[in-house]
């Protein structure tokens, strides 16, 4: 295997063992803080960086490995032709090329399940935040003292019976309103009445 297939495998392994740290149970504190420190840190930010452009090699090495497969496979046609044909081929040259055949293909899923793992751990990552994010505000509206933020505001949100109990008090808020209507339109009648009977006894 060349220098850059053994990177690509090394890569390959380091996503596998990333992968499981990112599905390993862990504590919500703790995963919490590990999630932080890792959208948070420009090191991180910059390997980030650094690894988008690998992959960008490594898609061209999978093209690549694609395309050697293919030739292969015609060239291992062409044997298969020529031997139906009875020309005599030597069986050195046949195991050169399904070699060949076989390195092909071993570059190109190499390169290919990197890719692919690349995408799921990427996927994995933005679905764990969203969840964590999630837990986060559902801890908050429980008013979990441990979560930072709206600590206790809407601990009692959502008890039973809370709806019914914010209908009664918006019938008694109605009835507390129409009462006051009633009031002004009789205060306004009697400063009428008064007004009236001032503008007369002048």
């Amino acid at each position: 295997m060349t220098l850059y297939y053994s990177l690509v495998f090394l890569l390959l392994v380091a996503e596998m063992v990333i992968f499981l740290a990112l599905i390993f149970p862990l504590p919500f504190t703790w995963r919490r803080k590990l999630f932080t420190f890792i959208s948070d840190s420009p090191i991180v930010a910059k390997l980030q960086y650094g690894m988008k452009i690998t992959f960008i090699f490594i898609l061209i090495l999978f093209i690549d490995s694609v395309n050697r497969v293919y030739r292969v496979g015609v060239e291992l046609n062409a044997f298969s032709k020529s031997e139906a044909r009875g020309a005599a081929l030597g069986g050195s040259e046949r195991m050169e090329v399904q070699a060949r055949k076989f390195y092909s293909q071993r570059n190109m899923y190499l390169c290919g399940f990197t890719l692919f793992l690349s995408l799921i751990l990427n996927r994995t990552y933005v679905m764990i935040l969203d969840v964590l994010r999630l837990e986060e505000e559902v801890k908050a509206y429980k008013g979990d003292p441990a979560v930072k933020g709206k600590k206790g505001a809407l601990q009692n949100a959502g008890g039973a019976g809370e709806v019914g109990k914010l209908q009664e008090e918006l019938a008694a808020k109605d009835r507390d309103m129409d009462n006051l209507k009633k009031q002004v339109d009789s205060l306004q009648k009697e400063y009428n009445r008064m007004g009236d009977q001032v503008s007369k006894g002048q």
